[in-house]
């Protein structure tokens, strides 16, 4: 019989962060407490997002609106690293950006985890920027699946090709 596996990967819906990035350009233009403020907030790049506001907490303000899109657009803030708000002339910007795939170190981390606590038999591959979790028994995996969501990892993950 031929193992059972699955992939652990961090990828995110692009075309939902720009939903909810939209989403976030209405509000900002339809509520009042940001009429007259210069607040905005818009793509920097491929993966990046740059707010801009006449203060700080305006600039934060539309950051938390931003996130709370995020949240109803099922994204994990965990893949939103946010700047620090930074004075550019007399506004204020925050630069942050969307981070997809799972690093060297983060993928080690996941596999220690995996060979420490999870069932014996079940063997880690890093592939890339994503892990491969193969098994004989479907039920391990299952029981993998439960401990790296069970872990307070510092990003987020998806589990799919599960076969």
């Amino acid at each position: 019989m031929a193992d059972s596996s699955f992939d652990i990967v961090n990828k995110i819906d692009r075309q939902e962060v720009d939903n909810a990035l939209n989403q976030t350009v209405k509000e900002i233009n339809q509520r009042y407490d940001f009429k007259n403020t210069g607040a905005s907030i818009d793509w920097s790049g491929e993966f990046g997002i740059e707010v801009k506001a006449n203060a700080d907490e305006r600039a934060l303000a539309v950051l938390d609106v931003f996130k709370d899109k995020l949240i109803k657009r099922g994204i994990s803030l965990k893949t939103l690293e946010e700047g620090e708000p930074r004075q550019s002339g007399k506004e204020v910007r925050i630069s942050s950006t969307i981070t997809e795939g799972i690093s060297q170190e983060q993928a080690k981390k996941v596999s220690k985890l995996i060979r420490d606590e999870g069932p014996k038999g079940v063997k880690v591959q890093i592939q890339g920027d994503e892990l491969r979790v193969s098994s004989k028994k479907r039920d391990d995996l299952q029981e993998v699946i439960a401990l790296v969501k069970g872990a307070d990892l510092d990003f987020a993950v998806q589990f799919v090709n599960y076969r």
